[in-house]
């Protein structure tokens, strides 16, 4: 939507009424014209360098937001908090907005951002016209920021709790990005990862009770018989070689995220199941088993060996 300001000259769109100085001059504004509507008394406000509200009075927190996009041009992400609230978290607004810049742009921000250089520019999610950065990274860079303890683990565990990521999406931003300020951070996504699994571990208690299956060991490590470990299972069945996997930290085992193929070639019949099933489809998790605890009896027992992880 165009609109024509004082001079008769025609404006370009300007989403939240938020504009470049260099599209008004692009339209044909002088540089004293634009000065002479941007004083106090004026019907425009200067914002920061080079970016306008076409209205007087305070900016709204959209309005900074959109005002910080334009200030990048295309280079800038919003991340942090603002970007956890616009993918709809329910936050405190934060007193300044994160921003991520590519490395090489050097600019001097107004009192109200907080421009974060990064080697890892996000691929932007588009939410009402604005670049956010995705969730996991946006929950990461508020995270490092953060010095209360309550506030951190709601940053962390909140967007898991929503879906709007996992735990694990959470370690990968984690792994991958800056290490700066990430000590407490590590620390609380590793404790969230063990009440989360203890409540899936109780959950799968309760379904093997339902299954046609002897009881399984619990939280067993898998070795070759030089005593080698060779993965982590959550359940084990010794008599047939079967084994289940459907925990976070089952995965942070001595093999890592390819520990499940070890397992494979070792002989051992593996079911995964991502914890989310346990709750949403426990029958088919119970066919399953079931179903792998046959294939697994009609098998040579893998020659593997196994021990009680400690408690």
């Amino acid at each position: 939507m165009t609109r024509r300001a004082h001079t008769g000259v025609l404006l370009p769109d300007a989403p939240d009424n938020i504009i470049s100085v260099a599209e008004l001059r692009d339209s044909g504004l002088s540089t004293r014209v634009i000065a002479m509507r941007c004083r106090p008394d004026g019907p425009w406000r200067k914002l920061m360098r080079g970016v306008i509200q076409l209205a007087p009075g305070e900016p709204t927190r959209r309005q900074l937001l959109r005002a910080a996009a334009v200030y990048l041009g295309g280079d800038g992400v919003l991340s942090g908090i603002d970007a956890l609230i616009a993918h709809g978290l329910e936050l405190p607004v934060p007193r300044v907005i994160h921003l991520l810049v590519p490395a090489h742009r050097r600019v001097l921000p107004p009192d109200f951002l907080h421009l974060e250089r990064t080697m890892r520019p996000p691929d932007p999610v588009l939410i009402g016209g604005l670049p956010f950065a995705p969730a996991a990274r946006a929950a990461l860079d508020a995270a490092r920021r953060e010095h209360d303890p309550d506030t951190l683990r709601d940053l962390l565990a909140l967007p898991v709790y929503y879906g709007l990521c996992t735990f694990d999406d959470l370690q990968q931003e984690l792994d991958e990005g800056s290490q700066r300020g990430s000590a407490a951070v590590r620390a609380e996504l590793r404790r969230l990862r063990r009440m989360r699994d203890t409540y899936v571990h109780g959950v799968a208690r309760q379904l093997i009770r339902r299954a046609p299956l002897p009881p399984p060991r619990w939280h067993v490590t898998v070795s070759d018989l030089r005593g080698r470990p060779i993965g982590t299972v959550d359940a084990w069945w010794e008599d047939v070689g079967l084994g289940w996997r459907f925990s976070s930290t089952a995965a942070e085992d001595p093999g890592g995220q390819l520990a499940h193929l070890s397992l494979t070639a070792a002989g051992v019949v593996l079911v995964r199941t991502p914890p989310d099933r346990l709750r949403d489809d426990p029958d088919l998790v119970l066919r399953e088993l079931a179903s792998a605890f046959r294939k697994a009896a009609t098998r040579s027992r893998p020659l593997v060996t196994w021990a009680a992880e400690a408690a």
